[in-house]
């Protein structure tokens, strides 16, 4: 009867370890067709960044997506979010851009240093007038970092939560994602943009391995178990 609790137990847990190493080759797919898409919307042409008609549709499948939009730039409403970049550690400025159409889009103009802070550092920076942004349209990030919750009254700001921006801005008509400018450079060289890291990490393969390696060890230890059982029952059935 041990045997067979035994038995059961274990084919449970054997057929657990199977389903969660399928799941994982499931997830090593998904995530393959993720990376491809994302890199084709990343080298596509620019296209027009999506207007406050199309603001309700944006979503997931619009990340990284390669846009273009004119407007001018109010860099008395810019915020600095505290960023770590190849560069070092420093801040992004995201800066509202005003479109013809009055709507609004947060531009994510690139990093400057933690000296560099105040704009009076980087007046050249400052374009004026018209301008026109290319770069990759970016989905808000509500909250703030890992342990670290953004604080607008405090000015302290660790994720580019679009609407809180917005809201401690006073900024109306806003649209609900941001764009991270490309590396065309800027005036006095600051900001600089063009550092936006795409990485998705896809270590499902390894884990597939792990989890239908350890089924396949579990089936082994279960078949010596068991002959070793049948083995010591027919010597015993020999006395």
């Amino acid at each position: 009867m041990r045997r067979v609790v035994f038995g059961v137990a274990a084919g449970l847990v054997f057929v657990v370890l199977l389903g969660l190493g399928t799941w994982q080759v499931e997830r090593r797919a998904w995530k393959l067709d993720l990376i491809a898409r994302v890199d084709a919307r990343v080298h596509a042409p620019a296209v027009p960044a999506p207007g406050p008609a199309d603001w309700a549709r944006v979503g997931p499948d619009d990340a990284y997506r390669h846009v273009r939009l004119s407007g001018t730039f109010l860099h008395d409403r810019e915020t600095l979010v505290q960023a770590v970049t190849e560069r070092g550690g420093g801040f992004w400025v995201l800066t509202p851009l005003r479109r013809p159409d009055g709507s609004l889009v947060l531009v994510n103009r690139g990093f400057v240093p933690g000296d560099r802070r105040d704009p009076a550092t980087r007046a050249a920076g400052q374009v004026a007038g018209e301008t026109t942004v290319t770069g990759l349209l970016r989905l808000t990030e509500p909250g703030g970092a890992f342990l670290r919750s953004n604080d607008p009254k405090e000015g302290r700001w660790y994720s580019r939560d679009v609407a809180a921006i917005a809201s401690a801005r006073g900024l109306g008509d806003v649209a609900p994602y941001f764009v991270d400018a490309d590396a065309a450079p800027d005036p006095g060289g600051l900001p600089v943009g063009g550092l936006t890291v795409i990485a998705f990490p896809n270590n499902h393969l390894v884990y597939a391995i792990t989890w239908y390696g350890m089924a396949l060890m579990l089936a082994g230890a279960m078949v010596y178990l068991l002959r070793s059982g049948w083995a010591r029952d027919r010597v015993s059935e020999g006395r």
